[in-house]
């Protein structure tokens, strides 16, 4: 079956992974962030900041994790899967970072196509960081910007989810993917 990939994105700290525990208890199917446990695993090898310290590295290894969840959703048995970050996210980080990649990272943009993108924009009553998440409310407008600007780049219609309970932002990204 070719599922419906849904991508839920946004900077640091807007809600996805609230969002995407909303949809699951809800029954959806969702493939959850992995960038975490790239950060984790990265810990075990003894690196503390893979990011900071390699960031081609762990965006190599994001995007190898994207991929695979790309394929995963398209072969799902269900016609919509939830996605938190897609496979652009990994470009507009290293975009953000100033960084330069090869460009089968531009392949992988270009091949992985999703349905529909939404978008949780900075809200700062909300932001929090952890010792996965090292950026401060302000860099983590910049990255949502840079975020905006990769998805628009490969052409993707987005569509912001306003600020609310999580329950509300539910609802209104299943009400509005009913219009699309």
């Amino acid at each position: 079956m070719n599922s419906k990939k849904i991508v839920i994105t946004g900077g640091p700290g807007t809600g996805k992974t609230s969002l995407i525990n909303e949809l699951i208890k809800r029954g959806h199917t969702c493939l959850e962030e992995i960038s975490r446990q790239v950060i984790l695993d990265a810990r075990q090898e003894g690196i503390e900041q893979l990011f900071l310290t390699k960031p081609l590295l762990f965006s190599e290894r994001l995007l190898e994790g994207r991929i695979k969840q790309y394929e995963t959703a398209k072969n799902m048995d269900s016609e919509v899967v939830f996605i938190d970050r897609g496979v652009p996210d990994v470009l507009a980080y290293m975009d953000y970072a100033n960084e330069s990649y090869p460009d089968n990272f531009v392949k992988a943009c270009q091949n992985c196509k999703y349905h529909q993108v939404y978008v949780l924009e900075p809200w700062q009553e909300i932001f929090t960081s952890d010792s996965e998440r090292y950026e401060n409310f302000e860099q983590a407008v910049s990255i949502h910007k840079q975020l905006l600007n990769t998805y628009r780049k490969y052409n993707y219609n987005l569509i912001d989810i306003p600020f609310d309970t999580i329950e509300n932002r539910v609802d209104y990204l299943l009400d509005t993917l009913k219009k699309l």
